[in-house]
């Protein structure tokens, strides 16, 4: 529910040209905001000085100086306002520039009455948000420095509409980042879409992502919605976004520019209130730099930059994570969840996980369907790349450490077949994978029943 808007600070609106400040104070006031006027820097710096602006909206060009100066100064000395720039798509840069430097949001000119009312609604329910509102970071698990860091960084970049870049190693959590900003942030009761830019054939992304009207390509029995559509009003994630191609990335620049896409073979627009969040494990400058990635596309994801770091860097948080990993893939109706044998934790965090916390998720999983009642670490844990401590116990003597990760998961399938008696499907059910995915295994690790 929204708060009662009369009980707010004034709306600071900041524009030279009269006509512009009085439409955004009518429709302001139709909201039930007051609204204060300002022409210049130094006439808002003046209104500042009077009372804090519950939020403000402000023109980029102004007579004495640029807006990006007053985003700059509310962002420093009154960071829980809310600024939005107003601008010509002319200087859509500017824009951009305005995000970097703290503002909210921005609005091109001509102004769209629907969107401004849009924006005016976000910006006010994160000048009063709920008492009851969830906070997204809890998602995220880890009490480590870093850790603590990156749900800092995540609770101030939500309260903004800038889209945001998040890198980082296969593995280490991007898309439960990106989630976490979509629950922190004012879109937080808005759809939340995900989509893998790698794992969509090419010919099918244009109408993926969006949409496309009936017999707009053979095949194409019934109208398709799209997946920028599906998110309106809520959260766009395009993971693996390097592997989008050149023209793709044409046509993704376009909708991020003009808030607006058109459906494969359609002669309307439709407009999108859509935050767009990225992420890649490759290096998108590098690509840039190859020639295989656009420098104005990457200029318009990369406004906020968000980094996840390594399971490796923060080897403190594994008892937490495999605490709740246990939770939630091995518990069972009315009992308590599997633990580890003891010293395994720290056997563990001898490792250096070159695959993240999916690796470490991986382990437990296979662990558990080795031997549902107890686990093996002599074959599950003895991990490769550990290097010992002088204080680390000897390795078992029963068994030896496997070679590779692909070692360790044909000693596991191995183990599976025989205490299945060499029937595959009853060895796919002890895994819960399908045949198929078995089948695909044994024959990559060429394991065999007689092995």
């Amino acid at each position: 529910m929204m708060a009662d808007l009369s009980t707010l600070p004034p709306a600071l609106v900041v524009d030279d040209e009269p006509n512009i400040v009085e439409l955004l104070a009518i429709t302001l006031q139709g909201m039930g905001l007051a609204v204060i006027g300002a022409h210049s820097i130094a006439e808002a710096y003046a209104r500042l000085g009077e009372a804090t602006p519950s939020l403000c909206l402000t023109d980029l060009r102004l007579p004495d100086g640029s807006g990006i100066e007053l985003v700059r100064r509310l962002h420093a000395s009154h960071p829980q306002v809310p600024v939005a720039v107003i601008t010509a798509y002319s200087s859509a840069d500017g824009a951009v520039e305005a995000m970097q430097a703290g503002a909210f949001d921005y609005m091109a000119k001509p102004i769209e009455l629907a969107r401004l009312r849009r924006l005016v609604a976000q910006a006010v329910a994160l000048s009063c948000p709920s008492p009851t509102e969830t906070d997204g970071t809890r998602r995220l698990l880890g009490d480590s420095p870093v850790m603590q860091r990156l749900r800092e960084d995540i609770r101030r970049v939500a309260r903004s509409n800038a889209p945001v870049h998040i890198t980082g190693e296969s593995g280490t959590g991007k898309e439960l980042a990106a989630r976490a900003i979509h629950a922190s942030g004012p879109r937080h009761d808005k759809p939340f879409v995900a989509v893998n830019c790698g794992a969509i054939p090419d010919g099918l992304l244009e109408s993926e992502l969006f949409g496309a009207e009936k017999g707009a390509y053979s095949g194409a029995v019934q109208r398709r919605e799209g997946l920028f559509v599906a998110a309106n009003g809520g959260t766009l994630f395009l993971d693996e976004i390097g592997d989008l191609p050149m023209m793709m990335q044409v046509k993704l620049l376009r909708a991020i520019q003009e808030r607006s896409i058109r459906p494969l073979g359609s002669s309307r627009e439709i407009a999108l209130d859509v935050r767009i969040i990225s992420a890649t494990h490759r290096d998108l400058q590098e690509m840039v730099n190859d020639g295989s990635f656009r420098q104005d596309l990457r200029y318009r994801l990369d406004v906020v930059k968000l980094h996840m770091p390594p399971l490796r860097e923060r080897l403190e948080d594994i008892p937490q994570l495999v605490e709740a990993i246990l939770q939630r893939i091995g518990a069972t109706p009315g009992g308590p969840p599997p633990r580890l044998p003891a010293g395994m934790l720290e056997r563990l965090r001898l490792y250096t996980f070159p695959g993240n916390v999916r690796e470490l998720e991986n382990l437990l999983e296979r662990s558990l369907a080795l031997q549902h009642e107890t686990f093996l670490p002599e074959e599950i844990f003895a991990v490769p790349g550990a290097a010992p401590a002088d204080n680390a116990a000897p390795a078992p003597a029963s068994g030896v450490a496997p070679a590779s990760m692909d070692t360790a998961e044909a000693v596991l399938l191995r183990k599976i077949l025989e205490q299945a008696g060499g029937d595959r499907h009853q060895a796919a059910r002890l895994l819960d994978i399908s045949l198929q995915s078995l089948e695909m295994r044994l024959h990559r690790l060429q394991v065999k029943e007689d092995a």
